[in-house]
């Protein structure tokens, strides 16, 4: 069965870098695009990031937009996402997902796109 096992998450104070990993397992992820969304206490699920995982094209929301870099590795099979110049409001716990895509539609932004998702990582980023 498919599990998404994000790691990496800490308390880290404003300016700085984190790394979010997500171990993806059961069944190869070549036709999926990969998801980072985040929810802050009291807020909605937002997206935060996304890639084919075939062709490594990337897309980010405008909030983190050249501070955050999605990237995965492919032996491991696993996603990453690079925080740097982190600021108060990126707290927030972080999800990692999965959507089938085959048909290589656009990447969705939208949290029911999505088919699969991990457990969540704190991060936490102080003033």
């Amino acid at each position: 069965q498919v599990q998404l096992v994000e790691s990496g998450g800490g308390l880290v104070q404003a300016g700085g870098s984190l790394r979010l990993s997500c171990a993806a397992s059961g069944r190869t992820f070549s036709r999926d695009v990969m998801g980072w969304f985040r929810q802050a206490p009291g807020k909605e699920r937002e997206f935060v990031a996304a890639m084919y995982w075939s062709s490594g094209s990337t897309y980010y929301a405008d909030s983190v937009k050249s501070r955050f870099t999605i990237s995965r590795d492919n032996a491991k099979n696993t996603v990453f996402l690079q925080m740097n110049s982190l600021k108060p409001e990126d707290t927030a716990i972080y999800y990692c997902a999965a959507d089938w895509n085959p048909a290589g539609r656009p990447i969705a932004t939208m949290t029911g796109e999505y088919d699969y998702w991990g457990q969540g990582t704190q991060v936490t980023v102080s003033s």
